[in-house]
């Protein structure tokens, strides 16, 4: 058993603490630190045994870690990326990487000079069943991809609005910043890089001054397009959380959100259903319908495999070793990120946006 990877995690909010029960849980990592303003914090580092600070640069003068998982608000993400860069740490970042495309690219660029490795922590990529879809696309089997399709439709409650989550309803936390990010880069690694973007959104819900539903046109550098709504505002079982199953927050149907169209072939994800009209590739002929599977696993773990972050926290402890590449690495965190704001600015000005 090759020595546990120390990592310390900067931020102790919601997905920070995911991350921390991830490490603890796996026997390739050991916590090494906790980073967050809030004191009791401490409590929770004093309980664990290892170091606590306020402050980022203090953790790594008093207890270099081999890795840092960055999950702290998203404007902190530059300042914290450029730190870890400047002391040689690789890190895992949440999404989105930075909160602007300038910044973001800064990062990288930082990054890249130092020789740092970074790991964007988008975790979908490490889903078994997102990666069951991309091989499948990726064999051929499905020919030229021609058309995409996807659902992200959901139901927030009144409470999500309300108290001290009353900033949901202000711009820049509705349905693009907060929850599209994550389609985009689905689809980005489903599908191949987005070369422009259209969009028109709409508050008309709930009246908020905030977006509650877009819809989206995509334009993939290969020529597919790809038709795309979101919605925070629709009762509907159409969304990854619901489909997928994985987060057992939500409730789980057996439905689809996102659907794959090539000119042999066309694909359901989650579902993973293959339809294709066999050798003759006409309307005319049978359509015939398979259901694809991810790869087995050990059933005394699946559950623990299953889980996309478990997978992501995995892979970064080898990425930290050095024995493996970053799945999404800096330089893919900031198409991801410029492919999202471009939404924004496409249904702002009604024009179609190039992307880099």
């Amino acid at each position: 058993m090759a020595v546990p990877v120390r990592l310390v995690v900067a931020g102790a909010g919601l997905i920070g603490q995911a991350h921390i029960r991830r490490i603890l849980d796996l026997p390739s990592a050991e916590l090494a630190g906790i980073v967050d303003v809030e004191p009791k914090v401490r409590q929770q580092a004093d309980a664990l045994g290892v170091p606590w600070t306020p402050d980022l640069e203090a953790m790594l003068e008093q207890s270099r870690p081999d890795g840092v998982v960055v999950a702290l608000p998203n404007q902190l993400h530059f300042p914290a990326g450029m730190t870890l860069a400047r002391h040689r740490v690789p890190m895992l970042m949440e999404k989105p990487v930075c909160d602007s495309v300038e910044d973001a690219v800064k990062f990288a660029d930082a990054a890249d000079a130092a020789g740092v490795a970074v790991l964007v922590g988008h975790h979908r990529r490490h889903s078994p069943l997102i990666q069951r879809a991309k091989e499948i696309v990726d064999s051929g089997r499905l020919g030229r991809i021609t058309a995409v399709h996807g659902f992200c439709w959901f139901l927030k409650p009144r409470a999500y609005f309300e108290g001290a989550a009353a900033w949901h309803a202000q711009p820049g936390a509705g349905v693009i910043l907060i929850n599209l990010i994550h389609v985009i880069d689905d689809l980005r690694n489903l599908c191949g890089e987005i070369a422009s973007v259209q969009a028109a959104a709409s508050n008309a819900a709930r009246g908020y001054p905030v977006e509650d539903t877009v819809g989206i046109v995509l334009t993939f550098q290969s020529g597919a397009i790809g038709t795309l709504a979101i919605s925070d505002a629709a009762a509907a079982p159409w969304s990854w959380e619901m489909t997928a199953g994985e987060n057992k927050a939500y409730p789980h149907t057996d439905e689809f959100c996102y659907v794959i169209a090539g000119m042999e072939g066309s694909l359901s994800v989650p579902r993973l259903e293959l339809w294709h009209h066999g050798r003759d590739l006409s309307w005319w002929s049978p359509i015939h319908r398979e259901r694809a599977v991810v790869p087995e696993q050990d059933p005394f773990t699946l559950e623990l495999l299953s889980d996309p972050l478990t997978n992501e926290m995995r892979h970064f402890c080898d990425v930290v070793r050095g024995t493996a590449k970053p799945l999404l690495d800096a330089r893919g965190g900031v198409r991801t990120l410029e492919a999202t704001l471009a939404v924004s600015k496409a249904a702002a000005t009604g024009q179609a946006i190039l992307l880099t």
